[in-house]
């Protein structure tokens, strides 16, 4: 079927540019950045991780977006669309299933995080203290440990993403992200100021930006990789979508830059206030996936106007959840629209109720009540291990190859925009040493090398 509804486009460049920060800065670089570089070395996951963001996350971001304009479509329709321009084959229309429907996975986890620190942020405005470690930990258990609560706020999450999406891409998306980024951004600053106010900076600083050459391990390199895919949202689908609202006169290298830039100071800032506030209250940087929900209110719990601040960071890390799900729904709602002449809002809901049922799912899987594995994880940690250390680097992968080897120089110097030394470097890069880094680095996963990561 041909598209049925008109493309929409974003109404300026700035606002492409907060929406792909929006769908960038998430979990990933709060909730997910602070556990693994606690538990990865601190500096050595923070230098590594900086790398493959500068050397693979930036160059496949263009790319992502250049295949999205070029098409003008959703994920798949884009593929298919650019394939026939270039000659190749239609079958590239695989790589936009895969990132649609990996989205969609992660999206089903997603929500499920998202859920536990909606919780957390009704018990911040609410004033429930957590004044030893003991609570701490039994308050977190205690979440995961009830399906009924988790599924309640999993469930809310959902419909606040869905009613975004179906109100569409300017209405909803963009506007969403307009009120939401700028809030995000002034809550991280007064987050990073009290940090250095009231925790302990200075040792921050030096857990994260002190190198220490003898905790750099395989295991820490491939946790950095993993994470520059999973916090610039790169082979998911949602940068490519986002990518074909953009308009012909908008640089994708400098929007690019500002996205990468942004994503990684909220990164570098959060983890600073979080670490600030974890040394300065004699808590371990290295308590893993639990650190924001266990440590972080017991340090709230014990500073100056702490249930204030603690409400600001979770309605910090909830806004910047909220922004990323938008995005990890938007590739199969497009695609709904567009080639199933589907109305929007029905499209969102369609997608919603799959996504929906397999969170819930998740939900019972992380209790210790009715919790079941595959393959040795819960379900949780197996979607994440599946989507985020094997789909998303095979299809940047798959991407690096498509733009870099099989577009054709001449279509991909059009839509690149990019002059002279700037468009080879930027070229060459993503032909070769994105290439290359991402191969050698998933080798490494497949023989066991992953097994130092904490």
């Amino acid at each position: 079927m041909n598209q049925s509804v008109p493309r929409s486009t974003w109404t300026s460049h700035w606002a492409f540019i907060l929406v792909t920060i929006g769908s960038a800065v998430g979990l990933g670089n709060i909730w997910k950045f602070s556990y693994l570089a606690g538990a990865n070395g601190g500096s050595a996951f923070v230098l590594v991780y900086l790398c493959f963001v500068a050397l693979i996350g930036l160059p496949l971001l263009m790319a992502e977006i250049l295949i999205g304009r070029r098409g003008r479509g959703n994920p798949v329709s884009a593929m298919l669309k650019t394939a026939e321009e270039s000659g190749n084959s239609p079958w590239w229309a695989l790589l936009g299933w895969v990132g649609a429907l990996g989205a969609l996975a992660i999206l089903s986890f997603y929500s499920v995080v998202a859920g536990w620190i909606a919780d957390y942020l009704c018990q911040a405005v609410m004033g429930v203290q957590v004044d030893t470690p003991e609570k701490a930990a039994q308050g977190f258990s205690n979440l995961k440990d009830n399906p009924l609560r988790t599924g309640f706020w999993h469930t809310v999450f959902m419909v606040l993403t869905v009613w975004v999406v179906a109100r569409g891409v300017v209405r909803g998306i963009e506007t969403a992200n307009k009120i939401m980024m700028p809030l995000l951004f002034l809550i991280l600053l007064l987050l990073a100021v009290w940090g250095a106010k009231v925790g302990n900076m200075p040792m921050a600083m030096h857990f994260m930006f002190d190198f220490k050459a003898e905790a750099l391990t395989p295991g820490v390199v491939l946790a950095a990789m993993g994470h520059a895919f999973f916090s610039l949202s790169l082979g998911m689908g949602a940068i490519m979508a986002y990518g074909s609202y953009l308009d012909r006169e908008t640089s994708i290298g400098s929007t690019s830059l500002w996205v990468v830039a942004a994503n990684v100071v909220i990164g570098l800032l959060s983890g600073m206030a979080i670490f600030s506030l974890t040394f300065g209250y004699g808590l371990s940087p290295s308590s893993g996936p639990g650190l924001i929900l266990q440590a972080l209110p017991l340090a709230f719990s014990h500073m100056p106007f702490g249930q204030i601040f603690s409400v600001l960071f979770f309605l910090f890390v909830l806004f910047a959840a909220w922004t990323s799900s938008i995005s990890l729904m938007e590739p199969f709602v497009s695609w709904l629209t567009e080639r199933c002449g589907m109305r929007r809002a029905r499209a969102a809901w369609g997608t919603c109720v799959p996504v929906w049922l397999l969170g819930l799912a998740v939900c019972l899987s992380s209790s210790s009540v009715a919790g079941f594995k595959v393959f040795g994880y819960d379900l949780l940690d197996g979607l994440d291990q599946l989507t985020n250390r094997i789909m998303m680097p095979l299809s940047g992968l798959a991407i690096a190859v498509y733009v870099g080897w099989m577009l054709g120089r001449p279509i991909v110097a059009d839509e690149a925009g990019l002059k002279g030394r700037a468009f080879s470097l930027w070229f060459n890069v993503l032909r070769y040493i994105v290439p290359i880094g991402i191969t050698l680095v998933f080798l490494g996963l497949l023989i066991g090398l992953d097994k130092s990561i904490a």
